[in-house]
């Protein structure tokens, strides 16, 4: 039972070391943000905030919302099953593990982020503007239509890449012989350090014609 815990503490632990990394470097790539001061829901205009809100119910924001943490939620259960063995104690961790992460994301939370968001991006008139649109019909496929859309999107981008990836692999194999491994005599080593030097003698020799 300590092994399966241990399992999922260290998958979980990695899952935020990345997320901390990204947002590191989203916070270096947008420097002129990091001295601006955060928005609170309290600070918007009530009234902006309470048409900011109703346009969210339009777009089924909620919705969405909580199918993601439905969508993490079934990709933290197929990684952790893939990491724990294949029996009830194992699958009773897992399943406690992901009962608490469903009641410690907060949806409300997050709305409230979506609405700081908005109030950042859109003035109050267009605001009012969009709540026009999206309570019309076409506004309403509009809102219906576009996760779809999205989610449609992101496939063909993912099939774009990994087309692109395979055949550049097959012309970059192509043109530097059979090796499967074209780096493996090379090591990076940090910059302003040279390897030790029996590893630069065993790198020189790899490196001769």
């Amino acid at each position: 039972m300590k092994a399966i815990i241990a399992l999922i503490v260290i998958y979980v632990g990695t899952f935020l070391v990345a997320i901390q990394g990204a947002s590191n470097a989203s916070v270096q790539a947008a420097p002129q943000d990091a001295a601006a001061k955060p928005v609170s829901v309290k600070s918007i205009d009530p009234q902006k905030d309470s048409d900011i809100r109703s346009l969210l119910e339009l777009i089924g924001a909620r919705d969405m919302i909580q199918e993601a943490a439905n969508n993490s939620t079934e990709q933290y259960r197929q990684k952790l099953v893939s990491l724990t063995p294949n029996d009830d104690k194992a699958q009773d961790a897992v399943n406690s593990y992901l009962a608490v992460f469903q009641k410690k994301y907060d949806v409300d939370a997050v709305a409230d982020q979506l609405v700081v968001i908005y109030d950042k991006h859109y003035s109050e008139d267009e605001i009012k503007g969009m709540l026009q649109f999206f309570g019309s019909p076409l506004g309403q496929k509009v809102a219906t239509e576009m996760p779809k859309i999205s989610k449609e999107v992101q496939l063909a981008v993912r099939n774009a890449s990994g087309q692109a990836a395979h055949e550049a692999w097959q012309e970059f194999h192509a043109q530097n012989g059979n090796s499967n491994r074209p780096f493996a005599g090379r090591r990076r080593w940090p910059t302003g350090q040279n390897p030790p030097a029996s590893n630069q003698s065993a790198q020189a020799s790899a490196e001769r014609p």
